[in-house]
């Protein structure tokens, strides 16, 4: 069943019920400044690091569920109800949620009231805009009070939440006019405040929890509300808040509209220190005065509103697949965004506190959107490889408001420093920017220990060259992508050491994984040295990875399939031989996405078997068969039950690897099948089942084996929304940018149909009309570019040209 639609035309998700299995998010923000907001006005906000500048309180897996949020209340009579509905969950005559491209819009309906609220972030200030329209739809005259609500989290939420005795002391509020400031932590060395205002008089405020409240009560019933009238409290430690009381009358037809802004600041540390206890609203008054008007905040929502179709114009599909053209011009590069902004740190299933920015996972991410920002690309691959160390492994984690390493996750997964030249090289592809490789960058962030990026590829591809197990094969450290897969975690078998299986270094378990990716991302390294006139390290790195190559074709196949890893006893991974585990989903998806087997016949053999061991009607499954108990060897993967997770599990960001290799093959039906049973319009159907988001995609959908087949968990942040933008838009539609020119190659479904394609890219636009009489899989058998026939595949870049007219034909 669903429980909302998708609008194309406005670029939103609707939803039509606040009873969705779980709550369904957006996020609003682009730079600095940033909001999560479920369809029941739940979240929170932050300040470009979710743990260390939190602004407002959110309870993670709380009951009942979706709490604290910014909430209105509306008091009409003896009625108390929300226009989001929650918390006090009163029935409405009507509700709505309308997510859209960093806004969402509330509509309830209650008594012939109807209060309808628009959220987002501006572009260029540090605040989120509250926008709300009441309207009496009634023959009468309307007489009520509206109450806003938010809770205030004393910034660092990791310590807001653990560290009671010293936190409830520490609340400090100022109330001035119709703002509510929150300066808690203030007159320590700290040089921001945040705030909470209105742009009409006010008739009351509260900024106590207890005194709003009252005792013993929740959000769904707080006292003040229920009574009518606020009671002016001012916080002193506890558990400050900020509340609006507005008594309003609303003639029969009539319609008001109220600004309520939330916002941070900052006032500079030298100014402080002579007033230690005392903000200087200076800062926020300004913000405040930008969005006094309806016009000033309709001018800032029509700025969003022509940044996203910006962005949005840069890659656009126009084809007979309505769910395609939703999924790629729309949702799919939203969510790409999202994801580059968020890494993996702030979420309803990441609380912002535990992670920062991943060096693997941000790298991944640059795939997906560094055709939308690549400016901000740039910056951000600088940004990790900083984080890098000297000897070319890196931490696995650094956060993102010091850009410092999180020593507490270390490092040790050995597939993190191919990732940098993978987002390196995808940057390169895109713009044609070389000059990237001779900007200075730190190791561990010291700067007397600066290089050349170019010099920390060259680390990142020695660290793998360095670090091989006794067949030849990468070791795999702590772990490599699959970060479950901890295959040296204990030294030996009884009485034996490492010794007796590999090098004297230590742990010898190796990974067939990192030996794909070092075959891709390797021959990358090798490009980007000969391209840059380094002959004889682009010969050597060549060689390299002709190495690896070999040994996974005579230590890695399995006789149908390629095998996972060695553990550290020797002992395949990932094959026939084991009794659990016996065939995985990244080997056989990455390998021939790399171009490993691929002439040799193994690539279409490990595919099939694929879809003989591994698929499902939700997805592919990760391994089979799932692991039934706990294997010390194998570490944490066997720790899940089995279906979730990485123990068999639909893992959704690795299928599509395996719908890469399918294009790589040239089966278009295959790849698309694949395509469709992890992609979130097609899911729509059985949101019931799914439960997450059915505009975004998940990490996981639990597997075959799991007690609830086919559910989901883990929405938005995931390395599935890059990998699944690269395999549709670079593999399946087929533009692939290189370093000659942008590539048109598509694969797709034999019954697809024409379509036509607006590219973005360097300077140039590409306007592609793709035309396929002969229903074929695969196969450019005409290119013309202006008029004229181009030989090959690659429409030729040329230096400065803003328009191209391409006609594809496939036969």
């Amino acid at each position: 069943m669903k429980f909302g639609y998708f609008d194309d035309q406005h670029k939103e998700y609707v939803i039509t019920t606040p009873k969705t299995p779980l709550p369904w998010i957006n996020y609003l923000g682009n730079r600095e400044f940033f909001s999560l907001i479920s369809n029941t006005c739940g979240g929170y906000t932050f300040y470009r690091d979710a743990r260390l500048l939190r602004l407002t309180r959110y309870r993670y897996n709380d009951v009942p569920c979706d709490t604290n949020g910014k909430y209105f209340y509306i008091k009409d009579g003896d009625c108390i109800w929300n226009p989001g509905w929650q918390p006090t969950k009163t029935d409405l005559d009507f509700y709505e949620c309308c997510h859209g491209l960093g806004y969402s819009r509330f509509t309830g309906k209650k008594k012939n009231l109807q209060a309808s609220v628009l959220f987002f972030v501006p572009l260029e200030d540090n605040c989120e805009l509250q926008w709300l329209h009441l309207k009496n739809d009634g023959d009468a005259p309307k007489t009520f009070s509206l109450f806003s609500y938010v809770e205030w989290c004393l910034w660092n939420a990791d310590d807001d939440m653990k560290n009671f005795q010293r936190n409830l002391s520490i609340g400090e509020v100022e109330i001035e006019d119709s703002v509510i400031y929150h300066k808690t932590e203030y007159r320590e060395r700290r040089d921001h405040f945040a705030f909470y205002g209105v742009n009409a008089p006010i008739d009351g405020f509260d900024t106590s929890r207890d005194a709003f409240l009252g005792a013993y009560r929740g959000n769904d019933h707080p006292q003040v509300v229920e009574k009518g009238a606020c009671s002016n409290s001012v916080a002193s430690g506890w558990s400050p808040i900020a509340c609006h009381q507005i008594d309003l009358t609303l003639a029969p037809g009539q319609e008001k509209s109220l600004i309520f802004v939330l916002g941070y600041a900052e006032n500079p540390l030298a100014e402080k220190w002579s007033a230690p206890d005392i903000i200087n609203k200076k800062p926020a008054k300004e913000i405040l005065a930008k969005y006094q008007t309806d016009a000033q905040v309709e001018q800032a929502l029509s700025a969003l509103a022509a940044y996203w179709e910006d962005l949005l114009s840069k890659y656009h599909v126009t084809s007979s697949n309505e769910k395609v053209d939703r999924m790629v011009n729309i949702w799919n590069q939203y969510q790409c965004m999202v994801t580059f902004n968020m890494s993996r740190s702030a979420s309803y299933y990441e609380s912002g506190i535990g992670r920062g920015m991943g060096f693997r996972d941000s790298c991944q991410d640059l795939l997906g959107f560094v055709h939308l920002i690549p400016e901000r690309a740039r910056e951000r691959i600088l940004d990790i490889a900083a984080t890098q160390f000297i000897d070319g492994s890196a931490y696995h984690q650094y956060q993102p408001l010091t850009k410092k390493g999180n020593s507490d996750i270390g490092s040790g997964f050995n597939d993190d420093p191919l990732w940098l030249i993978a987002g390196t090289d995808a940057y390169i592809r895109e713009t044609g920017d070389f000059s990237i490789l001779d900007e200075a960058v730190p190791f561990d962030n010291d700067v007397s220990l600066a290089a050349p990026l170019m010099e920390h590829l060259h680390r990142s591809f020695d660290y793998i060259v360095n670090h091989k197990g006794p067949h030849g094969l990468p070791l795999i450290g702590r772990a490599d992508w699959n970060d479950c897969l901890n295959l040296n975690c204990f030294s030996a078998h009884p009485g034996e050491s490492f010794q007796t299986f590999g090098p004297s270094e230590g742990p010898v378990a190796e990974s067939v994984f990192i030996a794909a990716m070092f075959v891709k991302y390797g021959n990358a390294y090798a490009k980007l040295c000969r391209l840059t006139g380094n002959t004889s390290e682009a010969t050597r790195a060549e060689k390299e990875v002709a190495k690896i190559y070999d040994v996974i074709l005579k230590d890695g196949w399995d006789g149908k399939w390629f095998l996972r890893a060695y553990d550290a006893h020797g002992q395949k991974v990932g094959s026939h031989e084991c009794e659990e585990g016996q065939i995985y989903i990244e080997t056989q998806g990455f390998c021939p996405l790399a171009g490993v087997g691929v002439k040799e016949g193994l690539a279409k053999e490990a595919l099939d078997s694929v879809k003989e061991r591994l698929d499902t009607k939700y997805g592919i499954v990760l391994l089979q068969p799932a692991y039934t108990r706990y294997h010390l060897e194998l570490g944490e993967i066997t720790s899940y039950p089995p279906g979730y997770k990485e123990n068999a599990g639909i893992f959704c960001h690795n299928n599509p690897w395996v719908s890469i290799s399918e294009t790589v093959i040239g089966r278009g039906d295959r790849a698309f099948e694949i395509y469709q049973k992890t992609c979130p319009a097609y899911v729509e159907e059985f949101s019931e089942i799914h439960r997450t988001e059915p505009y975004v995609y998940s990490q996981m959908i639990a597997g075959r084996d799991a007690a609830f087949f086919g559910e989901a968990k883990n929405s938005w942040l995931t390395g599935t929304a890059a990998w699944t933008f690269v395999n549709i838009s670079q593999h399946i539609l087929g533009l692939l940018p290189t370093h000659e020119g942008l590539s048109v190659d598509p694969c797709i479904p034999h019954d697809f149909g024409d379509f036509e394609l607006t590219r973005k890219f360097r300077e140039g636009t590409y306007h592609i009309q793709v035309r396929n009489p002969k229903q074929v899989e695969k196969g450019v058998v005409s290119l013309r570019v202006d008029g004229q026939e181009i030989a090959g595949n690659v429409i030729p870049y040329v230096r400065g040209k803003k328009e191209y007219q391409v006609e594809v034909t496939l036969g």
